[in-house]
């Protein structure tokens, strides 16, 4: 693996971060970033990010687990991020099938096991993660829990499209944006007042300031190509039976841009597990007011450590 850039100056991160190009099954290059924890980690976060995401923005986030005892990874999907872009406009978020990004997730666990992180593993989704996230535990995996944050089981289409959607995305060009979006990024394109993300001001302008920063980083809307392919996968995964480990999702009162009748008809179906819901929280509880962070990384904080017996948990201040 080859060092790669971490813009620490944007991230908030704990320090002793670190950065590094991998290389997918296809060829493509992704980037992950790794921050280790504290000296005698109770274990390592693979955290998912969503569609549109990137490494540094996960950095205030890795100093919570720091506090709580983990180790973080997150990673730069294919087409978001520093990675390779897939499309000649980098603003398009595309891809080419939902099942690509399993190889992206390959390649992490492989550079994972080269860098020794700390064990268990436990994961973190966000979003698009959480859609990824849950086809991996589908199969044999290496994870001893799972923590999902808004998971994308199905996208918050209008109704009267709903029915349509699918045949609609594979009709329109692959490569075309999504109608209704564009190639402004959602935080440059949105006020803070109607934004669907995040209700705290702080939080909002933290990802404004970040891509204001690093415009690479940036990424708009959806193309036809990815929405068909999200929505596929979304609807193959709807009727499998749940994966039989502890469990963890938060979703917010709040949600609008992913489905809450599918978060709640999945975790209705998995034994075991719990859904926490957020008062007010919008569709990024990480980027949301401190009490709604704080409730939310002590809810993950107690599914992992719950993972291991308690005579290997070391003893952490939580922040």
């Amino acid at each position: 693996m080859q060092g790669a850039p971490l813009h620490d100056a944007i991230a908030r991160a704990p320090d002793g971060g670190r950065a590094f190009w991998l290389k997918a099954a296809d060829g493509l290059r992704l980037r992950i970033g790794v921050w280790p924890g504290p000296a005698a980690p109770r274990g390592t976060v693979f955290l998912l990010p969503g569609r549109t995401e990137y490494v540094e923005k996960y950095g205030p986030t890795a100093a919570a687990f720091a506090a709580r005892g983990y180790g973080l990874l997150a990673i730069d999907w294919r087409g978001q991020g520093l990675a390779d872009r897939l499309l000649d406009d980098p603003l398009k978020g595309h891809v080419g099938r939902f099942s690509d990004y399993q190889l992206d997730l390959a390649a992490v666990e492989q550079a994972a096991t080269a860098l020794d992180l700390p064990r268990p593993w436990v994961l973190l989704a966000h979003s698009m993660g959480g859609t990824i996230g849950l086809r991996r535990l589908m199969s044999p995996h290496p994870y001893a829990a799972a923590a999902f944050s808004a998971p994308m089981w199905n996208i918050n289409l209008p109704k009267p499209l709903r029915p349509i959607a699918r045949q609609l995305a594979r009709i329109l060009p692959a490569q075309a944006y999504v109608p209704s979006t564009g190639a402004t990024t959602y935080v440059f394109a949105e006020s803070f007042a109607a934004n669907q993300l995040t209700g705290d001001p702080a939080g909002w302008a933290f990802l404004i300031d970040q891509l204001a920063a690093v415009p690479d980083l940036a990424l708009a809307g959806p193309t036809c190509g990815w929405l068909a392919a999200a929505l596929a996968e979304c609807a193959a995964l709807a009727p499998l039976a749940s994966p039989a480990l502890p469990a963890l999702c938060v979703l917010g009162t709040r949600e609008a841009v992913v489905q809450s009748a599918a978060i709640h008809a999945r975790m209705a179906r998995w034994p075991g597990a719990r859904l926490d819901l957020l008062p007010d929280a919008r569709h990024e509880p990480m980027m949301e007011t401190a009490t709604i962070r704080t409730r939310f990384h002590d809810a993950c904080a107690a599914l992992f450590d719950a993972a291991r017996p308690p005579s290997d948990l070391p003893k952490y201040p939580r922040g």
